[in-house]
């Protein structure tokens, strides 16, 4: 049976996962996802007697990690190869996007192979819409996702499906009859409900499988077995589980649930070089939707390891060897609050033969006791708590300090030091992050596949449609015809700008050594300040440009 051979797929597949580490893949990201979020005493036993203190030293490194890798901005170009970038050849380029955006020009008039003029002009456009696409899906948000999800688990997934209940706003005929639907959407998918068919291979683009696990309910199963025309004793099959999932969390007794596989593959053709990307979703007992052709020739998961493991598909999470380190701390915390409590409230003896009220710590509280002056002077007396170690305090402070070093997280790359030299502290924080460039560089190479991935949606799957492009000249729409560019093979590169915060104090330094050194005026200076660094400074330049003005005498013109 289909489903029962994808649902044996996938336990082998988890069966794998729970060999790596030492309390596997899953409970392993469990854990870390507790100590990152604060959950550090989960499963202690130690009681509520005493404050149990947290020093939560695992998120300000990977909150300063997280937003180092994430803080560039990001723009995507994607050219063809086999086309030459001249300036003849963008000149062409120019002159054709002015007659499309005029209406001088149409690519149905158009036959043959697509010239280097227009795919050059396609090929910007491209980059232009990516921005377009990634406003509408949220991609940073997404990222942001990814970046934790690595972090915590070793490994963020960003999943691209085509939703065919998108709204674009376009339509196929003039008359407006025929709206287009359907456009990419993504979704960020847990590392722990993503098995990889062949799981010593890193690259997602040549695993012979992926299995893509989601807990759904059963009235939303059974309303897509029915679109996907599927049979009623089928469709009665469709039954709650008892499984709760590799990573799921406790579910509600009336959420009826089941455990749905998507399983996606290549399917070669007799000649053994070609291959369509083929699917099928299941669940025990049922097929949901049968056999489909995603018309694709890449998978659409782009994968981000924040650690590569060697021979592996799965990475390795910075917060597993933190564990340790945080746990100590939270320790120490605890153990020197104590003592300062049992020191400013130790505890009290009270001779119950003698002292026959009860004693509280209420000021002025007037105790009735029953007995001579000599049992009076025992009747009550503190414990005296032993001295406190002050090396305690200095093991604390050492041992935060030394995780925060050994993980890249020094005070100049925090931003803990006073801004006197601005120049020293950029280079202190550039030097600080360079061991970060091999992260940042898996992270862009991520990127660089989810617009591989997206530019693969729009030829395959796109038809004749209007893309609508914002670039330096205004709001356009090019008449994209996706049959046209099928062939071409299409690359996609990321090109990454300064982060805010460091553009921002880098600009400034620079434009004040330039205004003091008479280079540029007060207005270029103004001009060309960070945005937000002052507000409304189109008002001020105006103002300044009103009193520069030299009144009229009525000289003028004579």
């Amino acid at each position: 049976m289909l489903s029962g051979e994808i649902f044996k797929q996938y336990e082998q597949g988890m069966t794998f996962k729970q060999t790596l580490g030492e309390k596997g893949l899953c409970e392993q990201s469990r854990i870390n996802e507790r100590f990152f979020v604060g959950d550090q005493w989960y499963g202690a036993k130690c009681g509520a007697d005493r404050p149990l203190v947290r020093h939560n030293i695992i998120r300000r490194i990977a909150d300063y990690k997280m937003s180092m890798i994430g803080a560039g901005n990001v723009a995507v170009r994607y050219a063809a190869d086999g086309v030459p970038d001249t300036r003849d050849l963008r000149r062409d380029a120019e002159a054709l996007r002015s007659m499309l955006a005029a209406g001088r020009f149409d690519f149905d008039t158009v036959g043959g192979d697509p010239s280097g003029a227009e795919l050059s002009l396609v090929m910007a456009a491209l980059g232009d819409y990516f921005q377009t696409t990634a406003e509408r899906v949220r991609l940073s948000m997404l990222c942001e996702r990814v970046l934790r999800d690595a972090y915590c688990s070793g490994t963020g997934v960003l999943y691209t499906y085509w939703d065919d209940t998108v709204r674009t706003g376009l339509y196929a005929d003039r008359a407006c009859q025929h709206p287009i639907r359907g456009d990419i959407a993504c979704q960020v998918l847990d590392i722990e409900n993503v098995v990889f068919g062949d799981p010593n291979l890193d690259d997602v683009q040549r695993q012979p499988y992926i299995l893509l696990a989601e807990r759904v309910g059963v009235d939303e199963l059974k309303r897509q077995a029915r679109r996907y025309g599927r049979g009623k004793a089928e469709i009665e099959a469709i039954v709650p589980d008892e499984e709760p999932g590799s990573f799921c969390t406790a579910e509600a007794a009336h959420s009826r649930k089941a455990l749905v596989l998507t399983k996606l593959w290549k399917e070669y053709a007799p000649d053994g070089e070609s291959y369509r990307i083929k699917g099928v979703r299941v669940t025990k007992g049922a097929v949901i939707r049968p056999e489909w052709d995603l018309n694709l020739q890449l998978y659409p998961l782009a994968k981000f390891s924040w650690d590569a493991r060697k021979n592996c598909a799965y990475g390795e999470s910075e917060v597993t060897w933190l564990i340790p380190n945080q746990i100590a701390v939270n320790r120490m915390l605890t153990a020197s609050v104590w003592a300062v409590m049992m020191q400013g409230m130790p505890v009290l003896l009270v001779n119950g033969d003698v002292v026959s009220e009860p004693v509280s710590n209420d000021p002025g509280q007037v105790i009735r006791i029953c007995g001579s002056s000599d049992e009076m002077a025992g009747a009550m007396r503190y414990v005296n708590p032993p001295a406190f170690a002050p090396a305690l305090e200095n093991s604390i402070a050492s041992m935060i300090d030394n995780t925060l070093r050994q993980a890249g997280a020094t005070d100049a790359a925090l931003g803990d030091v006073r801004p006197d030299n601005a120049s020293a502290i950029i280079a202190i924080r550039e030097a600080a992050t360079r061991p970060l460039q091999m992260v940042r560089g898996r992270y862009y190479a991520f990127y660089e596949e989810v617009a591989r991935i997206w530019a693969d949606f729009w030829v395959n799957l796109y038809g004749d449609r209007s893309l609508k492009i914002r670039d330096s000249f205004g709001t356009w729409y090019l008449p994209f015809r996706a049959e046209r560019y099928r062939t071409c093979a299409i690359t996609a590169q990321v090109d990454v700008g300064a982060s805010t915060l460091w553009s921002q104090a880098a600009s400034l330094q620079t434009l004040d050594g330039l205004l003091d050194k008479g280079v540029i005026t007060t207005q270029e200076y103004l001009k060309r300040l960070p945005q937000g660094v002052i507000p409304d400074v189109a008002e001020l330049l105006r103002t300044r440009a009103e009193k520069e003005v030299p009144p009229d005498d009525g000289t003028a013109g004579v």
